[in-house]
């Protein structure tokens, strides 16, 4: 009895273990109560003997041993490891940060805290320009950094968490606006912003702007444009919210690494300039303001609208060289102008238009037309000149003077001159051997004196006489009409003669005044030529 009284108590007792061997120990205390029970429930009796206990207690022991292993391999296991908490680092420092958070006020803890606003502003592409609204739309990636004084945590806590995203909805956000918006573009939804550990907040989002811009078309198509985003807060004055740079100002300047660079028109610059402003004495305000400096792309506009006028304007000069008393001059130079009028339609719609001012290839067009009825005008005066001749007098001496002599000499034609000098010196010879012939021949058949024609009949004999008397009044008649003859044949020669004198006065005429028309020309051309270059060069 003594044998079998062996307490199990004291060793469950001392098996309640606590620390790292908990899982050990509690496995060797179900292998002693385990064979305490097997010794109670194999007697009560004294006459047993040890030997025959043996086989039940190994066969318990033994069917203990896969459990002893099992619980012991995962107590060294969890020896290792810390408790998890069963809600995620981001669920519990989301809460922990909007759990108390006041949206409806500026995140300082005083009041005389200044919040600090930094912004940054990178431009994507030019969409649209709208000169006749005088509205530019850009697409933009801005970016806002402020620090919040109530979104802090200690990292260690969240499981090193040192960044996380919020709903924006959820948070203050500063109301920073642009003063030029016209209209609300089509810009995506950002629902969050980053915020940090130190409280610092980055709200990023792209933005399509629809801004007032006041455009010079002036100089279009070599035209380039400044306009300005001014952002500022619409309510807080600069002792509450103060604006700055996020970036220098020389690398925002020059930043092209996101511009969609395909378009019509070209990125040069971005400039930055911030000031304080007050409406009426009344509280400052801070802007920080972005001048947008933006060139058109010049090449289609020369390809589809200065080349054909160029190639009009051509073929208006070498249809001078079209003979001046033909008719064909006029009929090609009305071909030209209705030609050039029809170009002025098809181009009308792609030149802008504005209420402020003309650009300068609108005034270049109304030149041009000018210039073609300019040259249409002369062209109808020579043919007026050389044509007709019948209807008009002899050229003017003055007009000679001017034209046959000064003007030949100063445009280098002195052939033609001489040309004239010769037909005027041959027609007067003409002239005067015809008068000397005819006179001749009358005063053979009359007489000068009438003593003389007495004489002479009164030496013939009467039939003589009488014979004479019928030739000579034949002889007179024949004269007569060869005279009448003679004076149409002098009077066309006359004609002849101013015909010959207004076309060479017109010839010198043509060619002056296409010279002149030349001269103009390429003035003009010129003057434009320079000043697009300066303007393309700027």
């Amino acid at each position: 009895m003594a044998k079998l009284q062996s307490p199990p108590a004291p060793r469950r007792k001392h098996c309640i273990g606590r620390g790292a061997s908990e899982h050990r120990e509690r496995a060797a205390c179900l292998l002693l109560g385990a064979t305490a029970a097997a010794e109670a429930d194999s007697g009560g009796c004294s006459q047993r003997s040890s030997t025959a206990m043996t086989p039940a207690t190994l066969s318990v022991l033994l069917a203990l041993l896969p459990l002893t292993s099992t619980l012991q391999s995962q107590g060294t296991w969890q020896q290792g490891r810390t408790p998890e908490p069963t809600e995620p680092a981001l669920h519990r420092l989301s809460h922990y940060l909007l759990a108390h958070y006041q949206k409806g006020t500026r995140p300082v803890r005083d009041w005389r805290t200044t919040t600090n606003v930094a912004i940054d502003l990178m431009v994507y592409a030019i969409l649209s320009v709208d000169e006749k609204n005088q509205v530019l739309t850009t697409y933009i990636w801005y970016r806002q950094h402020w620090t919040d004084e109530f979104l802090r945590w200690d990292p260690a806590r969240f499981d090193n968490l040192t960044q996380i995203s919020l709903p924006m909805e959820s948070i203050w956000v500063p109301d920073i606006l642009i003063n030029e918006f016209v209209d609300v573009g089509k810009s995506p939804h950002v629902p969050y912003v980053y915020v940090g550990h130190h409280g610092e907040v980055q709200n990023l989002k792209p933005i399509q702007v629809m801004t007032a811009c006041s455009l010079d078309i002036y100089s279009f198509p070599f035209d380039v444009q400044n306009c300005s985003l001014t952002f500022t807060s619409w309510l807080h004055h600069i002792r509450d919210i103060n604006l700055s740079l996020w970036r220098q100002p020389e690398l925002v300047k020059f930043d092209r690494s996101v511009f969609m660079n395909q378009g019509e028109w070209e990125l040069l610059y971005v400039l930055t300039h911030f000031q304080e402003f007050s409406v009426k004495s009344s509280d400052s305000y801070a802007e920080m303001k972005f001048y947008v400096v933006i060139r058109r792309r010049p090449l289609f506009y020369a390809v589809s609208l200065l080349l054909p006028s160029i190639f009009l304007m051509v073929m208006d000069i070498v249809g001078f060289y079209l003979p001046p008393n033909s008719g064909e001059r006029v009929s090609f130079k009305i071909t030209l102008l209705l030609g050039y009028s029809v170009f002025l339609i098809i181009v009308s719609d792609t030149l802008p238009a504005t209420a402020v001012g003309t650009p300068l290839i609108g005034i270049y067009f109304v030149v041009c037309m000018a210039l073609l009825v300019i040259s249409l005008m002369e062209t109808i005066l020579i043919v007026r000149l050389v044509h007709k001749q019948d209807l008009q007098p002899h050229v003017p001496a003055w007009v000679k003077h001017l034209l046959l002599e000064r003007a030949t000499v100063l445009l280098c034609i002195r052939d033609r001159k001489k040309f004239s000098q010769s037909r005027t010196q041959s027609s007067d010879i003409s002239r005067q051997v015809e008068n000397n012939d005819s006179t001749a021949k009358l005063n053979h058949y009359g007489c000068e004196d009438p003593r003389e024609c007495e004489a002479v009949r009164g030496s013939r004999p009467a039939p003589a006489i009488a014979g004479h008397v019928e030739g000579s009044l034949l002889m007179h008649g024949v004269l007569r009409e060869i005279t009448a003859i003679r004076q149409f044949l002098e009077k066309r020669e006359e004609f002849r003669d101013v015909a010959r004198e207004w076309l060479q006065v017109g010839y010198v005429l043509d060619v002056l005044l296409f010279r002149a028309y030349l001269v103009a020309v390429l003035a003009y051309t010129i003057t434009l030529g320079t000043l697009w270059s300066v303007w393309r060069d700027a």
